[in-house]
């Protein structure tokens, strides 16, 4: 028996393991309960620093920290609806919301972009250091790839919009790598490396931003769709 069937079987032998790993939507749900006290917490710490400093790049990170953590909120408070009715209404009025807080992402976006180009703010780091945030980042892009196909066939929106969610932040990490590889590599000049990341940063608004108006559009279908069917 190998160690990660050992762990599974571990987790099975108690009442909340067991969910975890046989309940697809609670893990999904659960990945965004805990994802939205990471987002959270960096986005008081951005807050916190912005009126310290008196900051607005501080202060645009913080809003964008915020927004995440809002839509990720929504979501796993969604979860917790308990009658079917209701629940579908809910989610379909989070798919909406969130829609709308990617679009306003997307905007939010192109500030930080603006000002971390304007400013030229980007975060230098060691071999080291870059070479575990870039694990970490393409374990991420694997991880919402993985969820992508695994969740292709499954009809809950909820799991669907707590994806979306998790592709823009996805999107956002790609960014803030290539801009810290960037700076801490130092490979290309200035010129291109300004432009390579402002048709980075370009691509990225431009996806978080579609991902807003699809989910919305959708939310508003299938909205209209379920009150068609309780007339």
């Amino acid at each position: 028996m190998n160690i990660r069937r050992k762990i599974l079987d571990k987790l099975e032998s108690t009442g909340p393991g067991k969910r975890i790993v046989k309940d697809v939507e609670y893990r999904t749900v659960l990945t965004a309960a805990v994802s939205f006290l990471i987002n959270l917490l960096y986005a008081l710490y951005n807050g916190g620093l912005g009126i310290v400093h008196r900051s607005l790049w501080f202060v645009t990170m913080c809003a964008y920290y915020t927004i995440l953590s809002t839509m990720r909120f929504c979501a796993v408070l969604c979860s917790r609806r308990r009658c079917p009715s209701d629940s579908a209404d809910m989610t379909y009025f989070v798919m909406k919301l969130s829609g709308v807080l990617l679009a306003i992402l997307s905007f939010v976006l192109t500030g930080v972009v603006y000002i971390s180009l304007s400013e030229n703010i980007a975060t230098k780091y060691n071999t080291i250091v870059m070479i575990t945030i870039a694990t970490y980042t393409f374990y991420k892009i694997t991880m919402a790839v993985m969820r992508a196909v695994k969740q292709k066939e499954n009809p809950s929106p909820l799991p669907a919009v707590i994806r979306t969610i998790g592709y823009a932040d996805v999107a956002v990490s790609v960014l803030t790598l290539q801009r810290s590889m960037l700076a801490s590599f130092g490979e290309m000049t200035d010129t291109k490396a300004h432009t390579m990341n402002i048709l980075t940063g370009a691509a990225v608004c431009f996806f978080v931003l579609s991902l807003g108006i699809v989910l919305m559009l959708k939310g508003i279908k299938l909205s209209n769709r379920q009150k068609k069917k309780g007339m």
